[in-house]
Parts: structure tokens; C-alpha cells; sequence
């Protein structure tokens, strides 16, 4: 890669320093750990001057050429300048570092990455730098990469100043003077011991150091016992491991003579002052405690230097194998999965990703190409979008088309997540693909499957809801015509017309109430919602109840003190209490208890299947102590036509009748029940809140007591042509005068912009052209002071919007209900317009 300057004659000290260096046995291993950890091909460890760069010891894997001993010229490396800043240097792209993109150290030796930490020996003095190269861009600048290369290097510096002591001890002990001298002018406290770590000699600057009066106050005492009890042990293990070779060094607190606390850092080392004499212990101790304080990091001391030098092989083999098990599981993962940075370039991707893509679009992916740019117009703006909302710091999931539809275009379930570096920035984001077209081809199969099974279902309850309904309105319509048939009869005496004209009124009411128990189930019955307090109507109505379920049924009422308000119809909704109270009763073979509660709740829970609503709900419990449902009936007790009871005793409509009026209330109904221990039924309507005033609180108006007209003009608009004659009939009966139109169209011309001289409407709601609804929205937007009332059997409108506010008449009706209503209309008009 470049060939290193030819070392000239290497003088003496530059000789030395690379003996130096290669006599520390940790060498080889620091500059293998820096490689492996970093990814770097080439390390070195080098003595640097002001004139002079000398590599020491070498690791390198990229033929950069350079051996121990080999030379650079001082003034091409950058290691000139950490020696005179004294501050390490971290490049990790030099094409992207604005403070080195121009300079010329790295074109000259084709480098992209670089680090360099100086190593001071403990005195502060410079040696040189470990410093580390590779032609490609590497992440470095990291607290653990800096941090490691940073205790490399005070390791380093460590053992060379070690080694230097020892390297001189016998020039020391050939010159008495020359040892005192260097004893007086050494700024520690310097120290001898014996191999047991007895005291045998302190330096004169270790004595005022200490505030030790005299030598002969501590020689001949343990060292250790010279401390605090807690640091003994600390002291007492370095001179144990300077004894057996190694030079150990501690910090430690400890006070002096005088008491003052001082921080120290304490080094031993072994040495023989004569040929095959005892092992003594030299000892260097230093006042550090300006710099402890000052730099509480680097307290860890020499026993934190010594494990990381026992223990840093094994980190670094776990982290790596971490590494590449981490490569391994996103490589061998068969979803797609890319990361990119904040300007929408790849900057990783596994082979899946890259066969996905290539199936889709034939085209290989590229570390650094512009991910969305690869994409067609009508795709390209649709990814650029999912990828900035992950760069804005979004997590999220999306389904997706992509593809070229001529190779392969499949529904994609991607996820994003943002990518953070240390400090929590935003430094790119990745997303995990899924091809999930199979699963979405068999979820429409299975959807399509199980809407044939509801359709089945659905022809199977229509033959059995229209045999209940014929078999019923057969059943009625022979007390009909047979009433009607006796009634043709001129010498029937008049008890006998009442008779069969009472049957023939009752069997009207009992069809029409069918007809309402089958629109209820349906959920297309046109209800007439109001306000009311749900205690109050369950007191009420308990008389009632008390009266269905006969005398021995012990009923109970449960209502809190505080009032409940619900706005449904109130009719429907005491129709399905007694409903349910009979249901109760025949549970139970008509003796037992029965106990009709009010709770308020939070919440809807789930019920068949159906999840949790939020919100205030009135619960209405009924619970008996009859005989329980049998599991394999349950699912189908609010079936129409669905009975258990012998035949004659029930029509199956009761349970069904309550659960249609609870769902098109916005309720439901739940049931729980035990074999042999009873049954409760839970009606849930929603709660409101009205004013204290009572304002919001609709209450029923009382009716006239008479049906009879005073001539009162009524527009009667009627498409049925027997329906509008009757209608006409009973209102001429009743005492008003009317018209007949048998569409809106005709009504709304009769009406002009006036009203005519009409005293109300009366219109049916499901008619050709405009409907009875919008024929009364127009008038009262145009004639607001003309009553309308309408009147419907069914009307799928009335079902979903309701009659919009206007008066309704259910069908069938008597000529007394609707004489009633029209009384009071043209009364409230009459009233208003006197006013």
C-alpha cells in the first residue's frame, strides 16, 4: 500500500523504546484486540519527537509495509500534531470529516479511517501514540472505542515507565550519590520494603509527604498496617502479586501523620539489589488527590487496568460472537428487511431483501442508491412517504402493493421503525416486509365462504320466520272471516255482533302486535324514542309484571337512589319487560322468584362476540330461580319462532322481540344461566344526562278526550286507492272535511305556498316519487305552522332515521286513535295562530 522511509542507524534511546515496547507482554494483544474491535487493518504502537516517527511494534493485515523500527517523516503524520496538543485524533470517514478532507497525511498513506490516542507516561511526559488505519470509512468515534483505546494507552505508558525503572536499577545501585540525588529530586515518595511488605526505607520526600516526623517512627512496620483498615487488603494483595513478578499498582485514601486525607497512587515492583541477595520491593507513591478530584473517571485504578488486562480477551470474544450472531439471525431471516439513512440511501439490507427486490423489479440493490428512486412513478412517491414518516420518528405498519406487474406484484405488510444513535438523534430508520398476498387471497376465500354459510343461515331463518308468520296470520285471519261471515248474517241477533265484532278488533290488535314483534327482532321497527327515568318505569311497570307471572312469583324491585335516564320507546321497552318476565315465569312453571334490578354501568361488556363499548349504560337485570337453558340451546333463544314451550303455549317471538328493540335502542342483551340454578336476562340501553330543569326530558302529551273533528280541513296523500277511500271515510265520519291526493307531487300543488285553508296533513310515508318524510321535511320548511302527521306499517326510512320529529300513526290503527291525534294537532295550530 505505501513503503515506509528505510530507518537509519537507530540511536540508542530509539533503540531502547522499541525494546521497551516489545518487552510488554500485553503488547501483541492490544494491538489484536484494536483490530478485531474496530475493524481497522493495520495498528501500531510509535515513538514520536519532534523530529523523529519510529514504529515500536506493529500489527498489519492490509500490506501497509511498515515494520518495527520502520520511519515516517514526523512532518507527513498526524501523530505530530496529537504531540503537540496532547489530545487523541478520530476520523471515521475522511471524506466526510470537514477537518481532514483537505489534509494531505491521508491521500499520502490511502487511508479513510484513523485513530490515535498519545501515550504519557506517568510523569506527563510524551512517548508516542497508539494509533490505528484502514482504507475503509469505520465507526470509531464511540465512548467504548475512544475509551478503550484510552486505557490502552495509559496501560502502555504504564509498563514503559516500569520498565525504565528497572532497566536502570543497576546503574542506581553502582551510584550511591546518584540514587540519593535522584531520591531528593523525585516528587513521590519512594519506598523499599521487604518480600513480606515490611518497611525498610522511605525516601526523605515520602517523610514530608506522609507529615512522618522520622524514619524511625515507621521502619521495621508492616506497610499495610500503615493505612486504614479498609484499604489493607488492597495493599496487602499488591505487595503479595509484586512478590511473585508482576508490578502491581493500587489508588487508595489514606491519611498522614497529621491527619490530613490524601489520595494516593501506589506502585510496587520487584528487584534483587545483589547478586542472588533477598527479593526487596521498591514502592513509588503518589499524591494524586488533585487529580482524583478533578477526574473522578479515572479512579478505577490500577486493579480496574490489571482485570481489563486478564479480562478484555473474553469481552471482546463475546461481543463479537454477539455481533455475528446478530449478522447471522438478520442474513438467515427470510422477510426482507433494509436500513437507510436520513437522505433515503441503503446503508444495510440482507439477502432476502435483495432476492425480494430482484424477484420484483430484476434489479440488485446497491449499499448507497436512493431506495424510493428505484421504485416506478406510481409506486416511487408512495415509499418516499412511508420512509419519511419513520425518519420523522414514527413506528408504524402499513400494507402496501409493490412490484412490476410484469414480473411480480404482491401486497406487502411492512413495518418501520427509526434508527437513534447514542444521544437519542435520529440517524436513519429500517423496515421489515412481509409478502403477505397468499394470506390475503385466503382471507377473501375464507370470507367469501362464510358469507355463502350467511346467506344459507339467512334462507334457512327466512323459511322458518315465513312459515311462523303464515302459520300465525292464518290463525287470525280464520277468526276474521269467520267473524265477518256471522256479521253478513241479517237476523244475528245484536250481542252476537258484538261479540264477533270484539273478536275481530282483538284479532287486529294481536296481528298488529306480531307484525311489531317481528319488526323489532328485524330491527326495522319505526320506534318513537323519549326521555324517561328507567326506576321510576320499572316501579311502575312492576305492577304489571306482578300480574303476569301470577301469585306465586315472589317479584322484587332493585333501583339506586339516584335517577337513571334513557331515551328509547318507552312502549317497546315495557313490552320487552314483560317479555322477559314471562319468559321468567314459564322457567320457573309458574312459582318462584323473580327480580327485576337497575344498575348503572361504565361500560358495555362484551357480549356474543362483540367488543367493549365505552360509555354510560343502564343495565336492567331480571333473574328467576327456574330451571336454567341448556348449552346447546342458548345460542338460539333470540331466534323468531324459536320456543321450547308445548304448542299453543308460546309464538317465539318474545325473546326476539327484546333483542331487536335493545339493538336499534344502541343496547343489547346478554343472558346468563346454570342448569337447575336459574337464568338472568341483562337488557343494556345507553345512559344519558339531562338538566336539572328537566328541559331535555321528552314526556308524552296527553291526548284530547274527543276524536270528533269540527270541520277542519284535512289533505289526505295516499297512494293505496282502498287505504286513501277508507282514510277519508273515517275523517268525514269523524266530523272534518277532506281532500284526497294519491301522490306528493299533487299534495304539494293542492298546498300552494299558503296552505290552502288546510287545517293538518295526514300522509302515508312509503309512496312512488317523493315519500311521506320528505313531503313532510318540505312543509315544514315552507309552511312551518301545518301540522303533518304520518302513518306507516313499515318503512326501512323510519327504521334508520326515525320519523324525524313529526307526529306517526303505527297501522294498523282505529278511527279513535287517529281522530285523537288529528284533535290534538289542529287544537296545538289553533292555539299557536290565536296566539
Amino acid at each position: 500500500m505505501t513503503t515506509s522511509i528505510a530507518a537509519p542507524s537507530a540511536p540508542h534511546d530509539f533503540q531502547a523504546d522499541i525494546i521497551a515496547v516489545e518487552g510488554i507482554a500485553a503488547v501483541p494483544t492490544i494491538l489484536n484486540v484494536v483490530c478485531r474491535t474496530t475493524g481497522m487493518g493495520f495498528a501500531a504502537i510509535a515513538r514520536v519527537t519532534d523530529d523523529r516517527w519510529v514504529a515500536c511494534s506493529v500489527m498489519d493485515d492490509i500490506a501497509f509495509g511498515l515494520a518495527p523500527g520502520g520511519e515516517l517523516p514526523v512532518a507527513t503524520t498526524i501523530c505530530d500534531a496529537i504531540r503537540s496538543s496532547g489530545t487523541g485524533v478520530v476520523i471515521d470517514h475522511v471524506s466526510e470529516d470537514p477537518a481532514f478532507q483537505a489534509h494531505p497525511t491521508p491521500e499520502m498513506y490511502g487511508f479513510q479511517s484513523y485513530i490515535s490516542m498519545p501515550i504519557n507516561l506517568p510523569d506527563g511526559s510524551f512517548f508516542g501514540t497508539l494509533c490505528a488505519i484502514d482504507p475503509r470509512p469505520a465507526r470509531l468515534n464511540t465512548p467504548e472505542i475512544v475509551g478503550m483505546f484510552r486505557m490502552f494507552a495509559d496501560l502502555i505508558g504504564f509498563h514503559l515507565d516500569a520498565h525504565r525503572r528497572l532497566a536502570d536499577r543497576e546503574a542506581l545501585r553502582r551510584s550511591d550519590a546518584f540514587v540519593r540525588g535522584i531520591l531528593r529530586a523525585s516528587p513521590d515518595c519512594v519506598k523499599v520494603l521487604s518480600a513480606d511488605g515490611t518497611l525498610e526505607f522511605m525516601s526523605a520526600r515520602g517523610l514530608e509527604l506522609s507529615q512522618i516526623g522520622s524514619l524511625q517512627d515507621v521502619v521495621g512496620q508492616e506497610y499495610a498496617g500503615l493505612w486504614p483498615e479498609g484499604e489493607r487488603t488492597k495493599l496487602r494483595d499488591a505487595v503479595r502479586r509484586a512478590t511473585a513478578g508482576e508490578v502491581s499498582r493500587i489508588e487508595g485514601q489514606a491519611q498522614t501523620a497529621r491527619g490530613d486525607l490524601r489520595w494516593w497512587e501506589v506502585s510496587f515492583a520487584p528487584f534483587q539489589p545483589d547478586e542472588g541477595g533477598a527479593l526487596k520491593l521498591v514502592g513509588i507513591s503518589r499524591d494524586i488527590t488533585e487529580r482524583y478530584l478533578a477526574e473522578s473517571a479515572r479512579q478505577a485504578g490500577a486493579d480496574a487496568l490489571q482485570a481489563l488486562n486478564d479480562d478484555l480477551e473474553r469481552q471482546v470474544a463475546e461481543r463479537t460472537a454477539e455481533l455475528r450472531l446478530s449478522r447471522d439471525i438478520l442474513q438467515s431471516s427470510a422477510a426482507p428487511i433494509c436500513a437507510f439513512d436520513t437522505a433515503y440511501r441503503l446503508i444495510a439490507f440482507n439477502q432476502a431483501h435483495s432476492d425480494e427486490f430482484f424477484r420484483i423489479f430484476a434489479h440488485r440493490v446497491q449499499l448507497g442508491e436512493v431506495f424510493p428512486d428505484l421504485f416506478p412513478p406510481d409506486q416511487a412517491p408512495v415509499m418516499r412517504s412511508l420512509m419519511e414518516r419513520a425518519l420523522q420518528g414514527e413506528t408504524f405498519t402499513v400494507t402496501e402493493e409493490f412490484g412490476d406487474p410484469d414480473l411480480a406484484k404482491p401486497y406487502w405488510e411492512v413495518s418501520y421503525s427509526p434508527l437513534r444513535d447514542e444521544g437519542g438523534r435520529i440517524v436513519g430508520a429500517f423496515h421489515y416486509a412481509k409478502d403477505i398476498s397468499e394470506r390475503l387471497r385466503a382471507e377473501t376465500a375464507l370470507a367469501d365462504t362464510q358469507e355463502a354459510l350467511r346467506q344459507s343461515q339467512k334462507m334457512e331463518a327466512v323459511g322458518q320466520l315465513t312459515g311462523g308468520v303464515a302459520h300465525d296470520f292464518n290463525n287470525l285471519l280464520t277468526i276474521i272471516r269467520s267473524s265477518v261471515d256471522f256479521l253478513r248474517r241479517p237476523e244475528l241477533p245484536e250481542e252476537r255482533k258484538r261479540r264477533y265484532l270484539d273478536a275481530v278488533s282483538d284479532t287486529v290488535d294481536r296481528a298488529a302486535k306480531l307484525t311489531g314483534q317481528l319488526l323489532a327482532f328485524a330491527r326495522r321497527q319505526a320506534l318513537k324514542p323519549e326521555v324517561f327515568e328507567v326506576g321510576e318505569r320499572l316501579r311502575a311497570v312492576s305492577e304489571m309484571i306482578d300480574t303476569v307471572t301470577g301469585a306465586r312469583i315472589r317479584l322484587t324491585v332493585e333501583t339506586p337512589d339516584e335517577p337513571c335516564f334513557v331515551k328509547a320507546d318507552l312502549s317497546q321497552f315495557e313490552t320487552a319487560l314483560v317479555n322477559m318476565a314471562v319468559n321468567a315465569r314459564d322457567a320457573m312453571d309458574g312459582e318462584g322468584a323473580l327480580t327485576l334490578t337497575l344498575v348503572r354501568r361504565g361500560k358495555l361488556p362484551p357480549i356474543r362476540g362483540h367488543a367493549v363499548a365505552l360509555g354510560a349504560f343502564a343495565a336492567i337485570s331480571l333473574t328467576d330461580s327456574g330451571t336454567g337453558i341448556a348449552p346447546e340451546q342458548l345460542g338460539r333463544i333470540f331466534e323468531p319462532f324459536f320456543t321450547t314451550k308445548e304448542v299453543g303455549k308460546g309464538t317465539g317471538l318474545g325473546l326476539s322481540q327484546v333483542f331487536g328493540f335493545a339493538k336499534q335502542s344502541g343496547g343489547d342483551v346478554d343472558v346468563s344461566t346454570k342448569l337447575g340454578h336459574g337464568t338472568t336476562f341483562t337488557l343494556y340501553l345507553p345512559e344519558i344526562v339531562i338538566e336539572q330543569n328537566g328541559a331535555d326530558r321528552e314526556m308524552l302529551q296527553p291526548e284530547p278526550g274527543s276524536p270528533m273533528g269540527a270541520g277542519q280541513r284535512i289533505l289526505v296523500v295516499e297512494d293505496n286507492i282502498e287505504v286513501g277511500r277508507f282514510a277519508t271515510q273515517i275523517l268525514e265520519d269523524l266530523g272534518y272535511r277532506t281532500t284526497w291526493s294519491v301522490n306528493a307531487e299533487e299534495a304539494l300543488e293542492k298546498l300552494g305556498t299558503d296552505g290552502n285553508g288546510y287545517d293538518a296533513v295526514f300522509s302515508d310515508v312509503v309512496m312512488p316519487g317523493i315519500g311521506g318524510i320528505a313531503l313532510a321535511e318540505r312543509l315544514r320548511e315552507h309552511l312551518p305552522s301545518l301540522p303533518v302527521l304520518l302513518a306507516s306499517g313499515y318503512s326501512h326510512v323510519l327504521a334508520q332515521d326515525g320519523a324525524e320529529g313529526f307526529e306517526l300513526l303505527h297501522k294498523p290503527y282505529s278511527a279513535e286513535q287517529l281522530g285523537r291525534i288529528l284533535s290534538r294537532l289542529t287544537m296545538k295550530r289553533t292555539t299557536r295562530l290565536v296566539g
